[in-house]
């Protein structure tokens, strides 16, 4: 990995910037606290040059010089931080502890700093004063002053310490943004190594996870997640394209040779009539196969999300057993409705109608009993055989969803092929005498996703139920 690589990612930069913000933040903070004690200690210094000051002008106004020679005298036996000198006119020393007079000329607020020497025990040491001078009468001076080395000496540990702190703080923040961005560009060339992947034509490849739970791990969850669907749409295409080569194709060469063999022969009118309509009919159904299939297809894409409005399911219900309860006669059963009132849905009224009469449809031409119900022994023969019923139900759970279900007593489908019948083109009938094209299930499996719902399948015993799980709409 280069480091001219880690210097242009994001993460750097974004350290960087935070650095920069930290350490201006903190050269300010330290600015100010240095300001305080520097400032506090020079406060200190000249309140207590000027204290000394103060009495030694009391000494002077009660007793006159003498008094305040003999004062300087005493103090300077033991003057601690403290420094004095008194000169005389010709400028002899008549008392303090300084041996000279300092050359160096005071500021305009009176004070002076200079640098003194004083013999100490290794010897003569060079240190810095902090002082006020004054002429008093007559012509004698008078020095009253502060040894500031030690002051000196503090601020400079300060000023070390201060930036030793900023050169650390920008040290390691560099450290730190560089680690964050080897840590953050590692995982990125995994995220593009995968991507590079996938691209290349490997669906089955996913980005990785670290299991941080950080944002980049939501982005790889979501990224897989969109992963498992695109390859669950390009293998169901797959499916598609081999079953509509499969199923369509039959259909297709079968109307090209009758019409191929009809325009060969000689044939009565009523003899072409009959083939015009054989051949309409297969026409139908491969239109109504390709119905189906862009009915799908536009469900899966979700573009029919807009025209979704308030849905009562028990409406729906009972238009469509108003409309299959002939067919359901005329096929030897009959249909149950029990719809709640007060349900209500969000969704395509058009859709939502489609696949409960697929429900039902379906069940009406595969729910019948293997074995026709009989009269029992003792029974009057003459009396009419009870229909087999097929449940239609529509209600609302606790849990705030409404169940759709479509139950009959038929031979049902075994509890392993239950996923295989939502697949595209899948019909459980081997010989494929009952009309239909295996895409029932499939639009209504694809319809129900559509709504932020699933379809389920349950034993009746007897028989097959189907449920469409729905979220309901509170009024």
């Amino acid at each position: 990995m280069l480091p001219i690589n880690l210097l242009k990612t994001s993460t750097f930069r974004l350290a960087v910037l935070y650095l920069g913000l930290f350490a201006a933040s903190a050269i300010m903070l330290l600015a100010y606290v240095y300001w305080n004690t520097a400032g506090f200690l020079v406060r200190q210094t000249d309140e207590a040059v000027q204290a000394e000051i103060t009495g030694l002008a009391e000494q002077y106004s009660q007793g006159g010089l003498p008094l305040l020679v003999h004062t300087v005298i005493q103090r300077s036996r033991d003057p601690g931080q403290s420094l004095y000198l008194v000169l005389d006119p010709d400028g002899r020393v008549l008392a303090g502890n300084l041996d000279v007079r300092p050359t160096t000329t005071p500021g305009a607020d009176g004070w002076m700093d200079f640098i003194y020497s004083r013999r100490g025990l290794e010897g003569v040491e060079m240190k810095a004063a902090r002082a006020r001078a004054f002429y008093l009468p007559e012509g004698f001076y008078l020095l009253v002053g502060r040894d500031v080395q030690e002051r000196r000496e503090i601020e400079s540990l300060i000023t070390n310490a201060l930036v030793w702190a900023i050169a650390l703080t920008l040290a390691l923040g560099l450290v730190g943004g560089l680690f964050m961005s080897r840590n953050m560009l590692a995982r990125v060339d995994e995220i593009n190594t995968s991507s590079q992947d996938i691209m290349r034509g490997d669906l089955s490849r996913r980005l990785p996870i670290a299991g941080t739970g950080d944002e980049l791990d939501q982005l790889g969850r979501n990224l897989n997640a969109m992963l498992d669907q695109i390859e669950a749409l390009m293998i169901g295409m797959r499916q598609v394209t081999d079953n509509v080569a499969h199923d369509l194709r039959s259909p297709l060469n079968r109307m090209r040779n009758r019409l191929e063999v009809t325009l060969l022969q000689d044939m009565s009118p009523d003899e072409y009539r009959q083939v015009l309509e054989r051949t309409i009919a297969e026409a139908d159904h491969l239109l109504t196969t390709f119905n189906a299939l862009l009915m799908i297809a536009r469900a899966e894409a979700g573009s029919l999300r807009e025209s979704m409005t308030n849905v009562d399911p028990a409406m729906i219900l009972r238009d469509a057993a108003e409309l299959y309860e002939p067919v359901a006669e005329e096929s030897g059963c009959m249909l149950a409705i029990k719809a709640e009132d007060g349900l209500l849905v969000r969704g395509n009224r058009e859709l939502l109608s489609q696949i409960i009469t697929n429900l039902i449809d379906n069940a009406i031409k595969h729910g019948k009993p293997v074995a026709a119900p009989v009269a029992g022994e003792g029974e009057d023969a003459s009396l009419p055989v009870p229909l087999p019923v097929i449940e239609v139900k529509a209600e609302r759970l606790g849990d705030g969803r409404v169940e759709i279900s479509v139950a009959d007593h038929g031979p049902g489908i075994p509890s392993d092929q239950y996923g295989k019948v939502l697949e595209r083109f899948v019909r459980l009938e081997s010989s494929r005498n009952t009309p239909g094209s295996g895409l029932g299930l499939s639009l209504v499996s694809a319809v129900a996703r559509l709504h932020g719902g699933y379809i389920f399948f349950s034993d009746n015993n007897p028989g097959l139920k189907v449920t469409l799980s729905l979220p309901a709409v509170s009024r």
